[in-house]
């Protein structure tokens, strides 16, 4: 959106999703996963993760939790669908550092806690690296990730023009 489109309005709504957790936010392509870094399964960030509290990008509804405890959906309540995946490949832990604070079906609100990760632990095997995507991307005129900073939990990182 530009400066004139800011300025004087065009009629778009933009709608800012915040970070997941603390750390380095880096393009999605730095993912070393195809799925997350070809974009397979939408647009978005990730996040090289300071601390292993993964918290609600926004508000909305908990649509999954993967009994791993390794990943989380959000459905926000402007229909964003988004993934966090904590790591890659660390389902194969079978929820071994790892705690669930939410269920499906729960109402969430920004900020809140999701999912506690031992980043320790997890490292010892696993790559931590932690990508968010809007798996409805293509409902969207854009989805832009804001990477290259280090962010705290609920600083936007990615901005969805509808």
């Amino acid at each position: 959106m530009g400066f004139l489109d800011k300025l004087f309005g065009n009629g778009a709504k933009v709608m800012e999703i915040g970070a997941p957790v603390e750390g380095e936010c880096v393009p999605i392509s730095a993912v070393n996963d195809p799925t997350f870094g070809e974009e397979i399964l939408g647009k978005g960030i990730a996040i090289r993760p300071a601390n292993g509290l993964i918290k609600a990008p926004a508000d909305g509804t908990v649509t999954t939790v993967f009994p791993t405890g390794h990943a989380v959906a959000v459905t926000t309540t402007e229909g964003v669908e988004i993934l966090i995946h904590v790591g890659l490949e660390t389902v194969e832990l079978n929820g071994d550092g790892f705690t669930k604070h939410v269920e499906e079906g729960q109402e969430v609100k920004k900020g809140d806690l999701l999912i506690e990760a031992d980043l320790v632990k997890i490292g010892e095997k696993y790559d931590i690296i932690t990508p968010m995507v809007i798996c409805n991307t293509g409902d969207y005129k854009e989805v832009e990730g804001e990477t290259g900073k280090t962010v705290a939990a609920g600083d936007t990182v990615i901005r969805i023009q509808v």
